[in-house]
């Protein structure tokens, strides 16, 4: 019964349903020819119908005996040709298979079967001799998969398809049987092996360039009796070809401080896997020079073009040398890494640099008819005292100045109250970012940046994209991420404070300056936040800087009244340090509960600071939920660069102050994240 039921589901299509039926197509014509005949002559025409109805008998007697053996003359000339075709699939020089859904072998051709050494896999699941390629990744109806897998030594490409039997029978010529279903896999194979071992080579033997510069040349010479300068330099540059000779490379003097570098690709994947070692081992060369001398190395690669690596290069050696020195930096198209940068930049004592960017943005405000300042995100009192100082610098220049400031945070507020209550400021000195983006030109506007250089954390980075002319002043290391095409940079890793920097362009800007006391104090207050006080990156350059701000009118006093906090802020920093973790014997981390409070993440930083002065913490970091963001507020004293941990979570900062913003994670989460980055830095060695 089930088979005469599939039987009559079974129908022909195309050419062959046409051929089949035109027995009866033919007997509507002959009836037809009938009828005419009795309307001319009935006796004739009963003679017609007659022949019809004998025609139609032996038509219908015809198509439905013979349609058993049409059907399996069919099925026979199928099978002949399906033999033939399974010869040709044995034969064939690939690997090939079929797989039901479950991905156990249906058939494969001889060259499967040699490859995975086995004459009968039929039944047998595909995982048990490509274990990478599981059921879950084999392609489901209508997809197509690649993938790379190895066995015995060799490299493959299989290249895998899912098609329906229901779509098969759906799209057959001759039979519509819709009691197909299901789906069957085919499996390719292509030998990659050799192709994979050429691009391998081809890779190796690719030229490296770079660059090598000594950061402190002059600084480390002046500290070594003449006649031993000569012994210095000549162990410094033995040492530096030595260590590149064990490379393979080629190392050659550009200047006396500066080195050009080639080598194989090969052999610089060896220099990676070492992180660069000679950072390290250049600093124990001691001929009397109390100051040891660093590296920093910018390399270029995978561009396909010798001059564009070399390009590459270029930009990584500025990087490294602006995010402070002691470092490798190795560009390429889709990514920048950073080697070594555990160690602080050297202060250097000149001011003759300070003086060349005063001259230099002078010039570029006095060209302008009004200048915007602007810092980061949620501005704090660094960046509110160096645009406080960039507006003092406009107006002596006579010129329009506005402070970019949209969220006034609890440590700003009462020296914005200050300004406020001074009738010597503009009314519209400071502005949000609507009001700053209406009064903008391009042409006629500068904007200057102060305390960051990542554009997409300032107060309005639209501004950026309207305004031409940029001019950037920041203490921060350089990242990954930084305002391109400023007309005037001026970036001192070794700085302590913004504050710092904007107190020594006021000494040059013009002669005889006068600054106002609330100025003085918000600038004060800048360097005294980011050195805690003159403990963490005080200078020589920083008490000159804070000594020309007392000699204007800075008040101690006044500064540390405006600086003290509520009760509640108290409180919450007291129980962040209660609830800190110490973790892996030397890092302090804990979680500040930000409600209720006007600023968290000013207690933040402010908790991070006290952590450190727990016996046997090297670092500190406090994690902060505000405005549906964490903040992460990271210090250390010296021995460990926090800077290198929060890029990982693509922050920045400086070797002992940094910090991080997270967003679509919990505070939770964020800290097993931050313990996650901390273990594998310590295992890559990229910390202590």
């Amino acid at each position: 019964m089930g088979k005469k039921i599939k039987e009559k589901k079974n129908r022909y299509k195309g050419t062959l349903k046409l051929y089949v039926s035109w027995p009866l197509i033919l007997s509507l014509f002959l009836a037809v020819s009938a009828a005419a005949i009795i309307y001319v002559d009935t006796t004739a025409g009963l003679l017609a119908i007659a022949t019809l109805v004998i025609y139609l008998i032996i038509a219908l007697v015809i198509r439905f005996y013979n349609r058993k053996n049409i059907t399996n003359d069919m099925v026979n000339f199928a099978t002949s040709f399906g033999q033939v075709q399974k010869g040709l699939l044995k034969g064939l020089a690939l690997p090939y298979a079929l797989l039901d859904e479950g991905g156990r072998f249906v058939w494969c051709n001889r060259e499967f079967q040699t490859l995975i050494g086995k004459d009968s896999p039929f039944g047998r699941s595909i995982t048990s001799y490509v274990p990478e390629l599981t059921k879950d990744r084999l392609p489901k109806d209508g997809e197509d998969v690649q993938f790379e897998f190895s066995v015995g030594g060799r490299d493959f490409k299989a290249d895998i398809r899912c098609t329906s039997l229901d779509e098969m029978a759906h799209e057959s010529l001759i039979i519509n049987d819709p009691g197909f279903s299901g789906s069957i896999i085919t499996l390719f194979l292509f030998d990659e092996t050799e192709v994979n071992e050429l691009k391998r080579i081809n890779t190796e033997q690719t030229i490296v360039s770079g660059y090598i510069y000594m950061d402190n040349y002059d600084e480390a010479m002046e500290n070594v009796e003449e006649v031993r300068r000569s012994l210095l330099v000549a162990l410094i540059d033995r040492k530096i070809k030595k260590y590149f000779s064990d490379y393979d490379a080629v190392v050659k003097n550009t200047e006396r401080d500066k080195y050009f570098v080639t080598m194989k690709k090969v052999f610089f994947d060896r220099l990676v896997e070492n992180r660069f070692d000679i950072l390290e081992d250049v600093k124990t060369v001691k001929v009397g020079n109390e100051m040891s001398v660093t590296l920093s190395m910018g390399f270029g690669l995978n561009t396909g073009s010798l001059s564009q690596d070399t390009a590459y290069a270029r930009s990584a050696i500025d990087l490294a040398l602006g995010r402070g020195g002691d470092q490798a930096v190795v560009k390429t198209q889709d990514k920048t890494t950073y080697y070594g940068g555990k160690s602080m930049q050297m202060e250097k004592n000149t001011r003759v640099k300070a003086r060349v960017k005063a001259q230099a943005l002078r010039e570029i405000i006095e060209q302008k008819e009004r200048v915007f300042c602007m810092g980061h995100q949620i501005t704090d009192i660094d960046t509110f005292g160096a645009a406080v100082g960039i507006y003092r610098v406009t107006k002596q220049l006579d010129k329009k100045c506005h402070i970019v400031i949209n969220e006034v945070t609890q440590s700003i507020k009462p020296f914005m109250d200050a300004c406020s209550k001074e009738q010597d400021f503009d009314p519209d000195m400071f502005v949000t970012n609507a009001e700053a983006l209406q009064l903008a030109d391009s042409d006629r506007s500068v904007m200057v940046v102060v305390d960051t250089n990542k554009p997409s954390i300032t107060e309005c980075p639209e501004l950026l994209r309207r305004i031409r002319t940029i001019v950037v002043l920041d203490h921060h290391r350089i990242g990954t991420e930084t305002i391109e095409n400023a007309t005037l940079s001026y970036i001192e890793p070794f700085a302590s404070s913004a504050c710092e920097m904007v107190a020594e362009i006021l000494q040059y800007i013009t002669d005889n300056i006068r600054i106002r006391s609330v100025e003085a104090d918000s600038l004060y207050a800048g360097i005294m936040i980011d050195t805690n006080n003159f403990m963490t990156k005080a200078g020589v350059r920083t008490f000159e800087a804070a000594a020309f701000l007392r000699r204007s009118g800075a008040d101690i006093t006044r500064v540390r009244k405006l600086f003290r906090n509520d009760i509640d802020s108290f409180k919450a920093r007291a129980e962040v340090v209660r609830k800190a973790e110490i973790f892996r014997e030397k890092y302090a981390l804990s979680i500040c509960d930000g409600n209720g409070l006007i600023s968290p993440t000013i207690v933040g930083s402010q908790a991070a600071n006290e952590l450190l002065n727990i016996n046997s913490v090297k670092a500190s970091f406090v994690l902060t939920e505000f405005q549906n963001r964490i903040y992460i507020s990271a210090r250390s004293i010296d021995e460990i660069n926090v800077q290198i941990i929060m890029e990982r979570l693509g922050g920045g900062g400086h070797m002992n102050i940094a910090g991080a913003q997270l967003t679509d994670i919990s505070p939770e989460n964020a800290k097993l994240k931050l313990k996650d980055i901390i273990e594998t830095m310590e295992k890559e060695g990229a910390i202590i």
